[in-house]
């Protein structure tokens, strides 16, 4: 079936998720308030997605029977995260519409991929060194090493919030820190001089249309997302115009069906490299949903749909804070949990709690998020210091 000519599945009928974490839970929120009903697959019974879709099939990515039966009741499947195989993705799409498609899904999981497509589109990437075996990097010499030192090894495969990630400054610990992560496929990856990062997150339709939102600045604390503040304060409107054509190309590029977040950095002497990219909706784009015309998660919805994408028009400055386990606990993990001073948060006109019905408070796990949609930038910026001292939570390193 030819998606961009297929027609619109409308609401009343189901729409398929692999994975019930938390993007898929406000995945269900959306579908749901457009009249859809939503099946989540998961291996975890007590899933946050689970919790609120239609129904919920408790089965591993891989399980063709499960796959199956969501193919049969979904015309249309996506995903919330991009470690869900791709092979799964391609299985399903023998007999449904899948986005994004299996291809893609694959090029994000593999740094390698990832780094070779991106720069394929012409957007720059970091100086880097691949790293695909011992042979490999021995095969490699220290002079060629040093040239992407002070840098960071990551591993190719799997890491997200800072996993899989090794900071090394010369040719004796890069190797050592390869020796460490077991020989497995990396990238050395030379540590540039940042001012900022940044993150675009757009929206590309199965006819081509793409839809990108505004450029959004993004903090991060220990290698995990702490603040997201849009429109991007200290970016000029040209630079947030290349940015969000990047990103468009990408997708464009890709023949991308769904919701995409390329994160860049912004380097001290003005120049856009592109980092990585998500193949679903993005932490930092969380504030769509109480900032924007349209959600992240509702565009998700749109084109996976085949309707029409929503506006991406922000309607209210907004900073959005991530709330980890750590504010349940007095700062040792062995503490029993507290309740966190929601009523402080409360208080604030702006804030906007989001909670995602997670079981069990876990220091550096990701339990929520507070969007502050204020009527001025600088309105948001002091709400969400304030809401931070009541939750003991770190605004910088």
């Amino acid at each position: 079936m030819n998606p961009a000519s297929a027609a619109p599945i409308l609401p009343g009928q189901w729409l398929g998720m692999l994975g019930g974490g938390q993007l898929g839970r406000m995945f269900c929120f959306a579908a749901q308030s457009m009249g859809y009903k939503v099946c989540v697959l998961d291996p975890d019974p007590r899933c946050p997605a689970g919790a609120v879709a239609d129904r919920l099939i408790v089965a591993d990515y891989r399980d063709e029977t499960a796959l199956a039966e969501l193919a049969a009741l979904c015309p249309a499947v996506s995903t919330e995260f991009e470690n869900v195989p791709a092979q799964s993705l391609d299985f399903l799409a023998q007999s449904t519409t899948v986005s994004p498609a299996g291809r893609c899904v694959a090029i994000a999981q593999d740094r390698v991929a990832e780094k070779r497509f991106i720069e394929s589109c012409g957007v720059p990437v970091a100086p880097h060194l691949v790293i695909e075996s011992t042979d490999a990097l021995n095969a490699i010499g220290d002079a060629a090493i040093e040239t992407v030192l002070p840098g960071i090894l990551k591993t190719a495969r799997m890491g997200y919030d800072g996993k899989g990630q090794v900071r090394v400054n010369t040719p004796a610990e890069a190797r050592a820190a390869y020796a460490e992560m077991g020989g497995v496929a990396c990238v050395l990856e030379k540590r540039l001089a940042l001012a900022y990062e940044v993150s675009v997150l757009s929206a590309r339709g199965a006819n081509g249309a793409v839809a990108t939102y505004p450029l959004a600045q993004n903090v991060h604390i220990d290698g995990i997302l702490a603040t997201t503040t849009v429109p991007a304060p200290d970016a000029a409107p040209a630079l947030a115009d290349a940015a969000r054509a990047a990103a468009a190309t990408i997708a464009s590029q890709m023949d991308y069906v769904g919701v995409l977040c390329v994160e860049f950095f912004i380097l001290k002497d003005g120049s856009l490299i592109a980092n990585e990219m998500a193949p679903r909706p993005h932490n930092s784009g969380h504030y769509t949903i109480d900032a924007c015309a349209a959600s992240q998660f509702e565009q998700q919805v749109r084109a996976m749909a085949r309707l029409p994408l929503g506006e991406t028009r922000q309607h209210s400055p907004a900073v959005m804070l991530n709330v980890l386990g750590d504010v349940w606990f007095d700062g040792d993990a062995k503490d029993q949990p507290r309740a966190p001073a929601w009523d402080e948060v409360a208080a604030l006109p702006s804030a906007r709690l989001h909670l995602y019905g997670k079981e069990e408070a876990r220091v550096g796990r990701k339990m929520g998020h507070i969007t502050f949609a204020g009527a001025s930038l600088d309105e948001a910026r002091k709400a969400c210091v304030a809401a931070a001292a009541s939750l003991n939570i770190a605004l910088e390193d």
